[in-house]
Protein backbone atom coordinates (compact mmCIF):
# COMPACT_ATOMS: atom_id res chain seq x y z
CA UNK A 1 0.00 0.00 0.00
CA UNK A 2 2.97 2.38 0.44
CA UNK A 3 3.47 2.93 -3.34
CA UNK A 4 -0.11 4.14 -3.53
CA UNK A 5 0.05 7.67 -2.21
CA UNK A 6 0.15 11.32 -3.14
CA UNK A 7 0.64 14.70 -1.52
CA UNK A 8 -0.82 18.12 -2.28
CA UNK A 9 0.75 21.19 -0.69
CA UNK A 10 -1.37 24.32 -0.83
CA UNK A 11 -1.27 27.79 0.68
CA UNK A 12 -4.41 29.59 1.79
CA UNK A 13 -4.99 33.30 2.36
CA UNK A 14 -6.50 32.51 5.74
CA UNK A 15 -5.19 31.88 9.25
CA UNK A 16 -4.45 28.30 10.30
CA UNK A 17 -7.41 28.35 12.72
CA UNK A 18 -9.79 29.15 9.84
CA UNK A 19 -8.52 26.22 7.76
CA UNK A 20 -8.72 23.93 10.81
CA UNK A 21 -12.33 25.01 11.38
CA UNK A 22 -13.14 24.32 7.71
CA UNK A 23 -12.10 20.69 8.28
CA UNK A 24 -13.97 20.19 11.56
CA UNK A 25 -17.13 22.36 11.45
CA UNK A 26 -19.95 20.49 9.66
CA UNK A 27 -21.59 23.66 8.32
CA UNK A 28 -18.32 24.80 6.74
CA UNK A 29 -17.32 21.32 5.52
CA UNK A 30 -20.59 21.04 3.59
CA UNK A 31 -19.55 24.06 1.53
CA UNK A 32 -16.42 22.41 0.13
CA UNK A 33 -16.16 18.65 0.79
CA UNK A 34 -16.77 17.91 -2.91
CA UNK A 35 -15.28 18.59 -6.33
CA UNK A 36 -16.82 21.01 -8.82
CA UNK A 37 -20.26 20.04 -10.08
CA UNK A 38 -21.27 18.22 -6.89
CA UNK A 39 -22.81 19.40 -3.64
CA UNK A 40 -22.60 18.13 -0.09
CA UNK A 41 -25.98 18.56 1.60
CA UNK A 42 -25.37 20.12 5.03
CA UNK A 43 -27.62 17.58 6.75
CA UNK A 44 -25.37 14.76 5.46
CA UNK A 45 -22.27 16.01 7.32
CA UNK A 46 -21.73 14.51 10.75
CA UNK A 47 -18.48 14.97 12.68
CA UNK A 48 -17.49 13.42 16.02
CA UNK A 49 -14.11 15.12 16.36
CA UNK A 50 -12.01 12.95 18.65
CA UNK A 51 -9.54 10.14 18.18
CA UNK A 52 -11.72 7.11 17.46
CA UNK A 53 -14.62 9.40 16.52
CA UNK A 54 -16.26 9.18 13.12
CA UNK A 55 -17.35 11.49 10.34
CA UNK A 56 -19.60 11.05 7.33
CA UNK A 57 -20.89 13.05 4.40
CA UNK A 58 -22.55 12.50 1.06
CA UNK A 59 -21.54 14.12 -2.23
CA UNK A 60 -24.44 14.47 -4.69
CA UNK A 61 -24.70 15.25 -8.39
CA UNK A 62 -27.73 17.55 -8.33
CA UNK A 63 -28.91 16.84 -11.91
CA UNK A 64 -29.19 13.07 -11.45
CA UNK A 65 -29.20 12.54 -7.71
CA UNK A 66 -26.26 10.15 -8.00
CA UNK A 67 -24.43 10.14 -4.69
CA UNK A 68 -21.12 9.16 -3.18
CA UNK A 69 -21.41 8.46 0.56
CA UNK A 70 -18.13 8.82 2.42
CA UNK A 71 -17.12 8.07 5.99
CA UNK A 72 -14.13 7.47 8.19
CA UNK A 73 -12.58 7.31 11.62
CA UNK A 74 -10.34 9.96 13.16
CA UNK A 75 -6.97 8.44 14.02
CA UNK A 76 -5.27 11.61 15.26
CA UNK A 77 -6.73 14.97 16.25
CA UNK A 78 -4.16 17.58 17.24
CA UNK A 79 -5.76 21.01 17.10
CA UNK A 80 -4.85 23.25 15.29
CA UNK A 81 -2.16 21.56 13.24
CA UNK A 82 -2.90 17.89 12.43
CA UNK A 83 -5.78 15.64 11.45
CA UNK A 84 -5.39 12.01 10.43
CA UNK A 85 -8.33 9.86 9.41
CA UNK A 86 -9.50 6.99 7.25
CA UNK A 87 -11.41 7.90 4.08
CA UNK A 88 -13.71 5.41 2.36
CA UNK A 89 -17.28 4.36 1.73
CA UNK A 90 -19.34 3.70 4.86
CA UNK A 91 -18.86 0.18 6.28
CA UNK A 92 -15.49 -0.30 4.55
CA UNK A 93 -12.89 -2.29 6.47
CA UNK A 94 -10.75 0.17 8.41
CA UNK A 95 -7.51 -1.69 7.67
CA UNK A 96 -8.16 -1.42 3.91
CA UNK A 97 -9.23 2.24 3.92
CA UNK A 98 -6.98 4.99 2.58
CA UNK A 99 -5.58 7.29 5.25
CA UNK A 100 -5.51 11.07 4.91
CA UNK A 101 -3.15 13.22 6.96
CA UNK A 102 -3.53 16.99 7.03
CA UNK A 103 -0.76 19.13 8.50
CA UNK A 104 -1.41 22.86 8.87
CA UNK A 105 1.43 25.34 9.31
CA UNK A 106 1.07 29.03 10.08
CA UNK A 107 2.68 31.40 7.60
CA UNK A 108 3.33 35.11 7.92
CA UNK A 109 0.50 37.47 7.14
CA UNK A 110 -2.37 35.32 8.44
CA UNK A 111 -1.74 32.62 5.84
CA UNK A 112 -1.65 28.86 6.19
CA UNK A 113 0.20 26.07 4.40
CA UNK A 114 -1.65 22.78 4.23
CA UNK A 115 0.12 19.52 3.45
CA UNK A 116 -2.52 17.00 2.41
CA UNK A 117 -1.26 13.41 2.15
CA UNK A 118 -3.24 10.36 1.03
CA UNK A 119 -1.88 6.88 1.70
CA UNK A 120 -3.63 4.06 -0.13
CA UNK A 121 -4.59 5.75 -3.43
CA UNK A 122 -2.28 6.15 -6.41
CA UNK A 123 -1.38 9.51 -7.87
CA UNK A 124 -3.75 8.99 -10.80
CA UNK A 125 -3.68 12.44 -12.40
CA UNK A 126 -3.59 10.95 -15.91
CA UNK A 127 -7.04 9.38 -15.50
CA UNK A 128 -10.26 11.26 -16.12
CA UNK A 129 -12.29 11.95 -12.93
CA UNK A 130 -9.38 11.07 -10.66
CA UNK A 131 -9.09 11.43 -6.90
CA UNK A 132 -6.12 13.81 -7.06
CA UNK A 133 -7.96 16.33 -9.23
CA UNK A 134 -11.13 15.86 -7.17
CA UNK A 135 -9.27 17.04 -4.08
CA UNK A 136 -7.69 19.94 -5.99
CA UNK A 137 -11.20 21.03 -6.99
CA UNK A 138 -12.42 20.63 -3.41
CA UNK A 139 -9.64 22.97 -2.26
CA UNK A 140 -10.80 25.48 -4.90
CA UNK A 141 -14.29 25.14 -3.42
CA UNK A 142 -12.73 25.88 -0.03
CA UNK A 143 -11.13 29.02 -1.45
CA UNK A 144 -14.58 30.11 -2.67
CA UNK A 145 -16.20 29.30 0.67
CA UNK A 146 -13.57 31.34 2.48
CA UNK A 147 -14.12 34.24 0.07
CA UNK A 148 -17.83 34.23 0.81
CA UNK A 149 -17.17 33.98 4.56
CA UNK A 150 -14.67 36.86 4.39
CA UNK A 151 -17.23 39.26 2.88
CA UNK A 152 -19.82 38.73 5.61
Amino acid sequence: MTDKQFTIVREFDAPRETIWRAWVDPSLAAKWWHPHGLITPPESVKIDLREGGTYEYNMVLEDTGQSWPTAGIYLEVREPDRLKFTWAEPDSAVEESPIITIDLRELEGDRCEMTFHVLGIEDNREEEHNVYDGWLEAFEELDSALGVAATR
